[in-house]
C-alpha cells in the first residue's frame, strides 16, 4: 500500500485513538500519565508523511493535554498539574520532531532508491545502444568493401543471365535452372540492399496519414502471397478514419516485414490479422517525448498484426529485435527485418512490442502518436508552423 493509500486508515486510527483518550482523560483527569498517550496518533500521523497533518495532531493533542487542567483540582495542586502536563506537551512535540523528522528521511532514501534505479536502468539502455552502434559502425564498413568488390561482378553475371535466359535455343529444363540461378542473384542484391539501409536508414518525413492509405495497399500487395500459400489475410474493419503522423514508405516497409513474417510462421489453412485500434498514451511514453522536446500526443493509433503461427519461445521473443538475429533457415533471412522496422517506428517516436507463445500464434503491436489536423485541413497535408499538433 502507498503512502497515499494509506492516509485514510492512518487517520481513521489516529482519530478513535484520540477520541479514546480524551474520553479517558475525562474519566480520571487527574492522572496526568494518560496523556502520554497521544503519543500513538502523532507517531501514526507520522507514517503519513505529510507536515500540515502533523502540525494539526500536535495542536490538538496538546490542546487535549491542558484541557485537564479546566477540571477543579485539590487546593495546590494546579501548578504541580501544569508543569506535568507541560511536560507531556514538550515529550509530545519532541516525538513529533523525531517521528516526521524520521520518515522524510526515510521518504528521501526512497526517492533517492528510485532515481539510481531509473539511472541504472538507463545506463543498461545506453550499453546496448553503444553495443548496437559499434556492431552497426562494423557492418558499415563491412558493407562499403562488400558492395565494392561484389557490386560489379554481380552486375555482370545477372546481365549474363538475363542474356541467356532471352536464348530461344533453351531447353526447359536449362532455362528452369536459369531462372533459379537469376532468383539467387536478385537474393543476394536484396541482401545487400539491406545491409546498407542498415547503416543509412534516413530520417522520415513525417505527414498526417490517414491508416487506410497504409493498410489497404499493403494487404492488397500481399494477399497473391497469402493465396498462394493457402492462408487467410484479413483487415478487420475500423471505426472512423484515424490520423497519424507517419512516412507512408518507411511504416509500409515495416507492415510488410511484419505480414511476410506472419505468413512464414503460419501453415496453410491458418489466419493472419490486421486490426486498427487507439489506446492512451503511457506515462513512460509521455515522459520520453518530454525528454526528446516533442509535444504531448493526445493518443496512440496501434496497429496489431496476429497470427496463428508456430509461436516463439520466450527466449526468442527478448532477442528478436537484436541485428542478425534470425530463426529462419541459413540463406532465407539476414535477421534485419525486425531490428529495422523497430528503428523507423523508433524513429516515428512510436513502440513496436512483440508477444508470442509457442504453438499458439504471435502478435505484434505499432503503436504511433496519433494526430490531429487543423479544423479544415485535409489529410496528407502538413500543417503550417504553429498548426496544432499533438503527435
Amino acid at each position: 500500500m502507498t503512502i497515499v493509500g494509506k492516509q485514510p486508515f492512518v487517520l481513521g486510527v489516529s482519530l478513535a485513538l484520540f477520541v479514546a483518550i480524551v474520553s479517558a482523560e475525562t474519566v480520571a483527569p487527574a492522572n496526568v500519565v494518560i496523556a502520554y498517550g497521544f503519543v500513538l496518533p502523532i507517531l501514526l500521523i507520522a507514517a503519513a508523511r505529510s507536515r500540515r497533518l502533523m502540525y494539526v495532531t500536535v495542536v490538538l493533542c496538546i490542546l487535549a493535554t491542558y484541557i485537564g487542567l479546566l477540571r477543579p483540582t485539590k487546593p495546590g495542586r494546579f501548578v504541580s498539574a501544569l508543569i506535568n502536563r507541560s511536560m507531556v506537551a514538550g515529550v509530545l512535540v519532541g516525538v513529533a520532531y523525531l517521528a516526521m523528522t524520521r520518515e522524510e528521511r526515510k521518504a528521501r532514501e526512497e526517492a533517492a532508491r528510485a532515481e539510481l534505479l531509473q539511472a541504472h536502468a538507463q545506463l543498461d539502455e545506453i550499453k546496448d545502444a553503444l553495443n548496437r552502434a559499434e556492431r552497426l559502425a562494423a557492418v558499415g564498413q563491412l558493407v562499403a568493401s562488400v558492395a565494392h568488390e561484389v557490386g560489379t561482378p554481380l552486375h555482370s553475371i545477372a546481365w549474363h543471365v538475363q542474356a541467356l535466359g532471352e536464348d530461344p535455343a533453351l531447353t526447359p529444363e536449362m532455362r528452369k535452372r536459369v531462372e533459379i540461378v537469376d532468383a539467387q542473384i536478385n537474393r543476394v542484391v536484396r541482401i545487400i540492399e539491406e545491409l546498407l539501409s542498415s547503416t543509412r536508414q534516413r530520417k522520415p518525413r513525417l505527414t498526417p496519414l490517414p491508416v487506410d492509405q497504409l493498410v489497404l495497399p499493403v494487404v492488397a500487395l500481399m494477399a497473391p502471397s497469402f493465396a498462394a500459400k493457402g492462408v487467410t489475410l484479413t483487415a478487420e474493419p475500423w471505426a472512423g478514419d484515424p490520423l497519424l503522423w507517419g512516412d507512408v514508405e518507411q511504416l509500409q516497409q515495416v507492415l510488410v516485414n511484419l505480414i511476410a513474417n506472419a505468413l512464414a510462421a503460419t501453415k496453410p489453412g491458418g489466419q493472419v490479422t490486421i486490426t486498427v485500434g487507439q489506446r492512451t498514451v503511457t506515462l513512460e511514453e509521455a515522459e520520453a517525448r518530454r525528454r526528446t522536446g516533442e509535444s504531448p500526443a493526445a493518443a496512440m493509433v496501434t496497429l496489431t498484426v496476429l497470427d496463428t503461427g508456430c509461436g516463439m519461445p520466450e527466449e526468442h521473443v527478448s532477442q528478436a529485435f537484436e541485428p542478425f538475429f534470425t530463426t529462419k533457415a541459413i540463406g532465407d533471412g539476414s535477421g534485419l527485418g525486425l531490428f529495422l522496422s523497430r528503428q523507423i517506428v523508433d524513429a516515428h517516436n512510436g513502440v513496436l512490442s512483440i508477444e508470442s507463445r509457442v504453438d499458439k500464434g504471435t502478435t505484434v503491436v505499432i503503436a504511433l502518436p496519433a494526430c490531429a489536423l487543423p479544423q479544415g485541413a485535409a489529410a496528407g497535408s502538413v500543417p503550417e508552423e504553429g498548426a496544432s499538433r499533438v503527435g
